[in-house]
């Protein structure tokens, strides 16, 4: 008889959840976890940058407060006030978590784990080994490294390093254009950086929405944020005093003299050092393969979060954790089939919020569409609240009015993920939501009109 029933290795938001919902369904439990118990995200990614992200929207309210009728003078921003206050809420959360996973009475080892087999696990550093009958797998992703962009925590940095900072750059290259990239561009430049983004791709988020994608290139160069697309670093001279970024700007050259280099792109599955080579554990491309309820080629083997390379997102580790629990435990979770209708949220300001597939996409596909597109200028919530940039955009199969994709920018536009995730999930249609009494004055009535807009009933523009 095996120590365990289930084990999962790594206490991120995959693992921790998996296994708080295995021990509520009986299980004896245990959770390996190297360092802190709610993994990178709760400890160096979305929580701490959520809590400098709002600091950043505080900081911005303030340079705007004569809009408002404020006449605020001589205040002045600390960058590393807002940097320790981050650290508070971290802590509020990780001490949360470990409360729930003793009142749940998982068994913790703050250890390095290395699978000998299908059920035995080593424990390095208490140089010990348990036994269970199912293993999960949850131990996220890492940065990758690119031998141009050498990482040394201080001139060139992660966002790792970039969440410990004590005083803001005075100026920045952020290399990629996507959800990590255009968040901290955000927050340096409220706080007073010069910020440049440097993409690879043609546009900045480049896999939403190409409206999305251009309205927030627009808003960002309003707000002086530079932003250099069809880019990469060649290579970086770094000195005590500055880095000079060489870089080819399609069939140009460039150089870029800047106080530090922020590298916000790339990431592979975590698995050094698992020992998955030694049970053959199959993997591709650095990221572990799942079948829809997360087993990996090895029957009591599963896998979740980013080490899956699905969608890098911790909401769907969570998921992902609490469908391998229950099928682990016998009960008939629904599999997931496919990541396309799972929320996408990106916490820059303004917000933006996507379910779903973009217009590029349904194209593709052959698709017949209809479009409703809503202004939040013609909000009165937005207005009221001075953030009116951005719209909905809400794209509709014709002939059965199903919801296609939702595409979202403006002022906690996230907050909408929840109805629309629904209405996906019940296949409601474009006269379904058209319908639904909204309340006023909200942001979500944005959602109505936009299903009224493709019906080509809107009222309010």
């Amino acid at each position: 008889m095996n120590d365990f029933q289930v084990t999962i290795i790594g206490g991120g938001p995959g693992g921790y959840v998996s296994a708080i919902r295995a021990a509520q369904l009986g299980l004896k439990t245990a959770l390996i976890e190297k360092e802190t118990v709610g993994g990178l995200c709760l400890n160096w990614g979305c929580i701490p940058s959520k809590a400098l992200l709002r600091n950043s929207e505080v900081l911005n309210l303030i340079k705007e407060s004569d809009e408002f009728g404020i006449k605020i003078d001589n205040f002045t921003p600390d960058f590393s006030q807002a940097v320790k206050r981050s650290r508070k809420v971290v802590r509020k959360l990780t001490t949360g978590v470990s409360y729930l996973l003793k009142k749940n009475k998982v068994q913790v080892f703050e250890d390095t784990a290395e699978l000998i087999s299908s059920n035995e696990i080593n424990l390095k550093s208490a140089n010990t080994s348990i036994t269970s009958d199912n293993i999960v797998l949850a131990t996220g992703s890492i940065f990758m490294e690119f031998p141009n962009m050498p990482i040394d925590e201080s001139k060139v940095i992660t966002s790792r390093q970039a969440l410990e900072l004590k005083d803001v750059p005075k100026n920045i290259i952020i290399v990629g254009g996507g959800a990590t990239g255009v968040e901290f561009s955000y927050i340096f430049n409220a706080y007073g950086s010069e910020v440049t983004i440097v993409e690879l791709a043609d546009r900045i988020l480049n896999k939403e929405d190409k409206s999305i994608s251009d309205e927030l290139s627009k808003i960002y160069k309003k707000k002086g944020i530079n932003i250099i697309t069809d880019a990469l670093i060649d290579t970086l001279d770094v000195s005590e005093k500055n880095v000079v970024a060489h870089l080819k700007v399609k069939d140009e050259r460039m150089d870029l003299e800047v106080d530090t280099v922020l590298v916000a792109v790339g990431a592979v599955g975590n698995i050094n050092g698992l020992g998955l080579e030694k049970i053959g554990v199959e993997t591709d491309r650095g990221w572990i393969n799942i079948d829809n309820f997360m087993k990996t080629n090895i029957d009591n083997i599963y896998a979740i979060g980013d080490v899956t390379g699905k969608l890098l997102q911790a909401h769907v580790a969570s998921h992902q954790g609490v469908v391998v629990a229950e099928k682990i435990a016998g009960l008939n979770p629904e599999p997931i089939n496919d990541y396309i209708d799972m929320p996408r949220a990106i916490y820059c300001e303004p917000q933006i919020a996507s379910i779903g597939l973009t217009e590029e996409e349904v194209r593709e596909k052959g698709y017949n569409i209809k479009t409703g597109i809503f202004p939040l200028s013609a909000s009165g919530k937005a207005l009221g609240l001075g953030h009116s940039e951005g719209f909905s955009k809400l794209i509709f199969d014709e002939e059965t009015g199903e919801l296609l994709g939702a595409h979202l920018i403006g002022a906690n536009v996230s907050e909408l993920l929840g109805e629309i995730g629904i209405l996906k999930l019940l296949e409601g249609s474009s006269k379904e939501i058209g319908d639904l009494v909204h309340p006023h004055p909200t942001i979500s009535e944005a959602l109505k009109e936009s299903s009224l807009g493709a019906l080509g009933s809107a009222i309010h523009i």
